[in-house]
């Protein structure tokens, strides 16, 4: 729920997947799962224009709003871990194919391709593969001696798990309590068994787990077309994009 250029994170995730036609959401809550549920429950009238009596409250909806999206907000458990929020959301997913993200980061993902490349691999996983922002210098060594010393390069042979799987029913199966993490034992277990392939992502893909990447994020969402949703010309980021302000020493 925090904020990006004024919307909650959540939501430009949500943009993502419905540039590809994809409206039906499930939204696995726990902590501050009240919040999050009266969040959706009064989207529609903070999307559209109404006329209400404030004697008797009648209301009228004036719709605007061209979103046809179609949100089911779960209480998963307030200290339920990720694998067993999706374990808790078996009969609201049904026997089709489903997919997931955590909502705390935001990519240029093409979510068409993601989900050609799991139907024509067969195996039961796919996650997205990204590559992990520049943070930090490089040095190259030769034994104690320093050969080179690049700043904040990317390393473009490290991947990272980037969320944006897409799922078979039978992952479910993987997934056996509340306090199982979807990312220790069960992708573990599935990448054993030999049924978790990896949808490599060479675009923008960036995180929000500090207030520098919020920060950062919030000065590219201000862009007429921000990065996560340029399917056709976004890239990875790089220093250029990245304000002095942000960048630290």
């Amino acid at each position: 729920m925090v904020e990006v250029a004024g919307r909650p994170i959540i939501l430009h995730v949500m943009d993502i997947y419905h540039s590809f036609g994809f409206s039906e959401f499930i939204v696995a809550c726990g902590y501050k799962g009240m919040l999050i549920k009266k969040f959706f429950h009064d989207l529609h009238l903070m999307n559209n224009d109404f006329t209400v009596g404030i004697g008797d409250g009648e209301m009228c909806l004036s719709p605007t709003c061209k979103l046809n999206w179609r949100v089911s907000v779960v209480d998963t458990g307030l200290s339920t871990m990720t694998g067993g929020r999706i374990r808790r959301l078996r009969d609201w997913i049904g026997d089709e194919p489903f997919m997931v993200t955590y909502s705390d980061g935001v990519g240029n993902v093409d979510i068409g391709k993601l989900v050609a490349f799991h139907k024509a691999h067969g195996k039961l996983a796919t996650v997205t593969a990204v590559q992990p922002p520049a943070r930090f210098g490089n040095l190259e060594l030769a034994g104690d001696k320093v050969t080179d010393f690049t700043e904040k390069v990317q390393r473009h042979e490290t991947w990272i798990n980037g969320g944006f799987f897409v799922f078979e029913p039978a992952v479910l199966d993987y997934l056996t309590g509340d306090d199982e993490p979807l990312e220790k034992e069960p992708l573990t277990q599935i990448a054993r068994d030999g049924e978790l392939m990896a949808f490599r992502h060479h675009g923008f893909w960036h995180p929000m787990d500090t207030i520098r990447d919020r920060d950062l994020l919030e000065n590219l969402g201000a862009r007429v077309l921000p990065p996560w949703m340029d399917f056709e010309n976004g890239k990875a980021i790089t220093s250029t994009d990245i304000p002095a302000e942000l960048i630290s020493a």
